[in-house]
C-alpha cells in the first residue's frame, strides 16, 4: 500500500484525444484489463468519464480483499507475505489514479472535478481503514521488530522502515478515542485541499484584461500577436487579451510602458483566491493550517513542520531556518541595492514616484539592457521550442547515451501532447515520456513532471516507466513558432531533470522508485539540469535563429553569462519570502483564529521583507503548500539548489559531459530512488559533503 493521500497530493501537483473524455454506456472499462497499446500506455482513446468511478470503487474493493487475506494469513508475518504483499495490493487503484489525477491537472473539466469531489472522501476513508487497521499494523510491526531474521537487502530495509513509519504517522499507535477524530481530520483535509486547488484554478483563469491597440506601447510584436490571437479565440475581435498565465502577464510586466496597467495585472495575479467571491481561499487556508496543527499534535509532534520534516533531509524546522537565514542575510542587502539602482533609473527618467512591485520587472529589464546590452527579446528568436527540446535530448544523449524517438502510434491524452520512446544507446527500451507545452483553459498553471506508471519490478518482470512533462510556455503565433524566454528554457531543462529521475530509475518497489525521495532531495535532478541550459557549449547545440538558422553569436552568449547573477537579490528574496511564509504557518504549535492577510503581513515584517517585492506566492494561491504536497517543504528548492550547485561543480572540475561523473550521477542519484538515505547517496556520488560556496557564488552573494 502507498499512502493514498500522499499519492493523490503528488499526482495533483503535480486527456483524451478530445478536450474532454467521452461518455458512453456501451464501452468496456479499459481499466479492468491490460491496455492493448504499445508498452501498455493508458488507452486514452478508450477512457471515458463513466469509467473512473467504477474503477476507483473496484480498486478499493480489490485492495481491501488483499488486506483481508493478508491479515487472516495464519503464517507468521514475513517481509514477503506482509510488506511486499502490501506494496502491490493497490495495483488497480494506482492504475486508475495515475490517469485520473494527471488528467485533472492537464486536461480537466467540470465532470472530472465533480468526480474528484465525490471520490476524494472515499479514498481518504479507504486510506484510513488501512492505516488504522490494528491487525494489519500488528503484522507490519512484527516484521519491523524482527527484521534481523529476514536477511533484508538495503532497499528492503528502506521499504520496511518507510512502511512502518507510514503506519505510525498514519495514526496506528493512537488510542481508540483519538482515531475517530484523526479520520475526520483526514477527510476534511482531503476535501479542503481539493477545493483550494479548484478555487485557485477558476479564480485565476476567470481574470482578463482586454485592451485596445493604444494600450500596447512598449510591448514586443510577439507579445502583441499572442494577445491578439488570445482575444480572437475568446470572441474579442480587434482587441488584445492578457491573462494571469505567465506567458501573458510576465512579458506585460516586463515591457509595458503603461504603469497603470502593470499595476492592474500584478494586483490581479496577487489577488487570486482573495476576491471575496465564491472562489475565495482565505477561510480554507485558516482551516487547513489549523487542521494540520491538530493532526500533528494528535500524533505527538509540536507542529506540522516537525511532522513533515522528520522524513526530509533537513529533518527539523531549525535546520530549515538555519539554511534560510544564512542565505537571507546575504540576499536581502543585495535586493536593497537593486531597489536603489532601479529607483535611480526612475529618477533619471524624470519620473516622480517611488518604485513599486509592478515596476520591478519593467525597470530591471531596462537596467539589464543598460548594463549588459541584453534583453529577453534579443534571446527569444534563438529559442525555438522544438530546437530547445532537441537540445535537451542531445544533452541527455551526451551524458548517458539515451535517445528519444517520437511515436505517433501511441495514444495521447490531448492533441497538444506528444509521445516519445526513450532507449538506451544499445536500443533497449527505457520508457515513454509525454510532453505537453502550452497553456489552455483545461490545464492548471505552472510546470510539472508526473507519471502514468512508475518503474518497478513485479513478479520478476522489470516494468518500465511512463512519464509526463507538462508546461505552460509561450504559444506559436501566426507563422512564428513558439519562441521561449530564457526562463522558459530553464524551466524545460528543470522538468526534464525530474523526468530523467523517473525514466532512469532502477528499483524494485514502486513506492521507492523514481522521484519517491525526500522532498528536499527530489529537486536535485531537476535543478542540476538547469546548469547545462546556460552553458555556452550547450546553447550552441540548440540556440539557432528561427528565421536565419544562425547559431547564437558568441557575444550574445557572453552577455548571458555576464548577466547570470543579475537581479539575483530580487529572485532570491521573492522565492525565500514564500519559503518563510510556508514555515511561519506550519511551525504554529496550536490551532488559533487568525486573519490570513494579517498573518501574511506579520510573517513578512518579521523577516524584514521590503515593500518593493511581493512574496512569490501569497497564501490564497500558494498551491504548492495548500494543494500540492509541499507544505513545510517549499524551502526544498533552495536546499536542492545548494546540492545542485555543489554537484555541478563535479562536472565543471572535469568536463560538462564527463562520462565517469555522469555515470556516477546516474548510479547514485537518478537510478536509486529512495532505496538509500539521501545524503548517503549524495556523498557516494560526490565523495564528500556538499559545500555552500558554489551556491553563494552562483547567486552573486559571496
Amino acid at each position: 500500500m502507498k499512502n493514498l493521500l500522499h499519492f493523490m497530493i503528488v499526482i495533483g501537483l503535480l486527456s483524451s484525444c478530445q478536450s474532454e473524455p467521452k461518455t458512453s454506456e456501451t464501452n468496456m472499462n479499459p481499466f479492468f484489463s491490460d491496455y492493448e497499446t504499445p508498452f501498455e500506455v493508458p488507452n486514452f482513446d478508450a477512457i471515458e468519464l463513466e469509467h473512473f468511478m467504477p474503477a476507483f470503487e473496484q480498486g478499493m474493493a480489490e485492495q481491501k480483499a488483499a488486506i483481508d487475506a493478508l491479515v487472516s494469513n495464519s503464517d507468521p508475518a514475513t517481509f514477503e507475505n506482509t510488506i511486499e504483499a502490501l506494496e502491490y495490493s493497490d495495483a488497480l487503484l494506482t492504475k486508475v489514479g495515475n490517469v485520473f489525477y494527471n488528467l485533472r491537472s492537464s486536461n480537466t473539466n467540470d465532470s472530472l472535478q465533480a468526480i474528484a469531489k465525490e471520490v476524494m472522501p472515499m479514498l481518504s476513508k479507504h486510506s484510513d481503514d488501512i492505516a488504522l487497521n490494528p491487525e494489519l499494523f500488528k503484522r507490519v510491526k512484527s516484521v519491523y521488530e524482527n527484521q534481523d531474521q529476514f536477511n533484508l537487502n538495503e532497499e528492503q530495509k528502506q521499504l520496511l522502515e518507510k512502511r512502518y513509519k507510514s503506519f505510525v504517522r498514519g495514526g496506528a499507535n493512537l488510542p481508540e478515542e483519538s482515531k475517530a477524530r484523526f479520520r475526520e481530520i483526514n477527510a476534511e483535509l482531503s476535501t479542503l485541499t481539493l477545493q483550494f486547488g479548484e478555487n485557485q484554478l477558476k479564480d485565476g483563469t476567470s481574470w482578463e484584461m482586454v485592451l485596445e491597440s493604444t494600450d500596447l506601447t512598449g510591448l514586443p510584436e510577439s507579445v502583441i500577436a499572442g494577445a491578439s490571437e488570445a482575444a480572437e479565440a475568446k470572441g474579442y475581435s480587434g482587441k488584445y487579451l492578457f491573462t494571469l498565465d505567465k506567458p501573458s502577464f510576465i512579458p506585460f510586466l516586463t515591457y509595458s510602458d503603461r504603469r497603470d496597467l502593470r499595476e492592474r495585472i500584478l494586483k490581479g495575479y496577487n489577488s487570486i483566491g482573495d476576491n471575496n467571491n465564491e472562489f475565495d481561499n482565505k477561510a480554507i487556508v485558516e482551516k487547513l493550517v489549523n487542521l494540520r496543527i491538530e493532526k500533528a499534535n494528535l500524533l505527538g509532534y509540536e507542529n506540522h513542520s516537525s511532522f513533515i520534516l522528520e522524513n526530509n533531509m533537513a529533518n527539523t524546522p531549525e535546520m530549515v531556518y538555519d539554511l534560510l537565514d544564512r542565505i537571507w542575510e546575504k540576499a536581502l542587502p543585495n535586493a536593497k541595492k537593486e531597489v536603489a539602482a532601479l529607483q535611480q533609473l526612475i529618477d533619471e527618467d524624470g519620473e516622480d514616484f517611488r518604485l513599486e512591485a509592478w515596476d520591478w520587472w519593467y525597470y530591471a529589464e531596462k537596467l539589464r539592457k543598460a548594463k549588459y546590452d541584453l534583453d529577453e527579446e534579443m534571446l527569444r528568436p534563438y529559442f525555438v521550442l522544438e530546437q530547445v527540446e532537441q537540445g535537451l535530448f542531445d544533452v541527455a544523449n551526451k551524458l548517458w547515451g539515451i535517445t528519444f524517438t517520437k511515436r505517433t502510434d501511441i495514444p495521447v491524452y490531448h492533441p497538444e501532447a506528444t509521445a516519445y520512446e526513450v532507449k538506451e544507446s544499445d536500443g533497449k527500451h527505457i520508457g515513454i515520456i509525454f510532453t505537453d507545452y502550452h497553456p489552455r483553459a483545461s490545464k492548471r498553471s505552472g510546470a510539472w513532471m508526473s507519471s502514468y506508471r512508475k518503474q518497478m519490478v513485479k513478479d520478476g518482470e522489470f516494468v518500465t516507466p511512463i512519464i509526463t512533462v507538462v508546461c505552460n510556455f509561450t504559444k506559436p503565433t501566426g507563422d512564428q513558432p513558439a519562441l521561449l524566454t530564457f526562463d522558459e528554457v530553464s524551466t524545460l531543462f528543470h522538468e526534464f531533470g525530474h523526468a530523467l529521475h523517473g525514466l532512469l530509475s532502477d528499483c524494485t518497489y514502486p513506492s521507492l522508485s523514481g522521484t519517491s525521495v525526500p522532498r528536499d532531495f527530489v529537486e536535485l535532478p531537476s535543478q542540476i539540469m538547469e546548469n547545462w541550459a546556460a552553458e555556452p557549449a550547450v546553447l550552441k547545440l540548440f540556440a539557432k535563429h528561427y528565421q536565419t538558422g544562425e547559431t547564437i553569436p558568441d557575444e550574445l552568449i557572453q552577455k548571458v553569462v555576464e548577466s547570470g547573477s543579475f537581479n539575483q537579490g530580487f529572485v532570491t528574496v521573492e522565492f525565500m519570502s514564500a519559503a518563510y511564509l510556508d514555515m511561519a504557518y506550519h511551525t504554529l504549535s496550536e490551532p488559533i483564529d487568525f486573519d490570513v492577510t494579517q498573518f501574511e503581513s506579520d510573517a513578512m515584517a518579521k523577516i524584514g521583507m521590503i515593500p518593493e517585492i511581493v512574496v512569490r506566492y501569497r497564501s490564497t494561491y500558494f498551491g504548492h503548500i495548500f494543494s500540492g504536497g509541499y507544505s513545510s517543504g517549499y524551502y526544498a528548492y533552495l536546499w536542492s539548489e545548494w546540492l545542485d550547485a555543489d554537484a555541478f561543480e563535479a562536472f565543471k572540475e572535469t568536463d560538462l559531459f564527463d562520462a565517469e561523473t555522469a555515470s556516477k550521477f546516474r548510479e547514485f542519484v537518478l537510478s536509486k530512488g529512495g532505496t538509500e538515505d539521501a545524503m548517503s547517496l549524495y556523498k557516494q556520488f560526490r565523495g564528500k559533503e556538499p559545500m555552500i560556496e558554489p551556491l553563494l557564488k552562483r547567486k552573486g552573494l559571496m
